[in-house]
C-alpha cells in the first residue's frame, strides 16, 4: 500500500557533505528519513526557499524538458531499500499513457516539489527501521551556523542569505555530485 509523504526536515552536515530528508507522513507520525548528497539537498532546499537563478537548475530544466514534451509528472513513489540504498520512480504521464521511471530518491523529490506532484512511500518502508542514525554523523548545526527554515523544513547549515546559499552552489565542485568522472 502507498502512503502520502511531504518533507518535513531537511539537515545538511556540511563537514561531511552529507544531507538527510525526512519525509512525514501526511495523515500519521511515522517518518523515512534518507540520506541524501549536499547537491541534492542544496536543490532542494533551493526550491523550498523559492529562490530564484538566472539560469534553470537542473531539476527545473528537467520539469521544463517534461512539459515542453508534452507530458508531465504525475507522482514520485519510493519503492523500496536495498542494503541502505533507497530506490524511487517517477511516474509520467503523457498522452494518457502513464510511464514509469527509475530514480534516486533525492531526484525525485526536487522534481516533485518543482512539479507540485505527490510523493508516495511503500509503507512497509514506513513501518520498517530501516535505517539507523550512524553515530559518526553529526547532523546538529554548528555553533555558528544560523537554523533556516525552509517552509516546514530545517537545513541546518552555515548559510544565513539567499546570497550565501547562492555562492555555495556556484563552489559546487562536479565530483560533488557523486560518481562524475571527469
Amino acid at each position: 500500500m502507498l502512503v502520502e509523504v511531504r518533507v518535513c526536515e531537511l539537515r545538511l552536515d556540511s563537514d561531511n557533505k552529507i544531507g538527510l530528508v525526512v519525509l512525514k507522513e501526511t495523515d500519521g507520525d511515522r517518518l523515512l528519513r534518507i540520506y541524501i548528497g549536499e547537491a541534492e539537498a542544496l536543490a532542494i532546499a533551493y526550491h523550498l526557499e523559492s529562490l530564484s537563478v538566472a539560469r534553470p537548475l537542473t531539476h527545473d530544466l528537467l520539469c521544463s524538458v517534461l512539459q515542453g514534451l508534452g507530458g508531465n509528472l504525475q507522482r514520485v513513489v519510493i519503492t523500496k531499500v536495498e542494503q541502505r540504498t533507497y530506490y524511487a520512480e517517477l511516474l509520467l504521464q503523457r498522452n494518457g499513457e502513464i510511464i514509469g521511471l527509475d530514480a534516486r530518491p533525492s531526484d525525485s523529490i526536487a522534481l516533485a516539489l518543482r512539479a507540485s506532484a505527490d510523493i508516495f512511500v511503500e509503507e512497509r518502508l514506513l513501518d520498517a527501521a530501516t535505517l539507523e542514525f550512524s553515530q559518526d554523523l553529526d547532523f546538529s548545526p554548528a555553533k555558528d551556523a544560523a537554523e533556516t527554515t525552509f517552509g516546514e523544513a530545517t537545513f541546518d547549515v552555515q548559510i544565513t542569505s539567499a546570497e550565501d546559499l547562492e555562492e555555495r552552489l556556484r563552489r559546487l565542485n562536479p565530483e560533488d555530485f557523486g560518481r562524475f568522472k571527469p
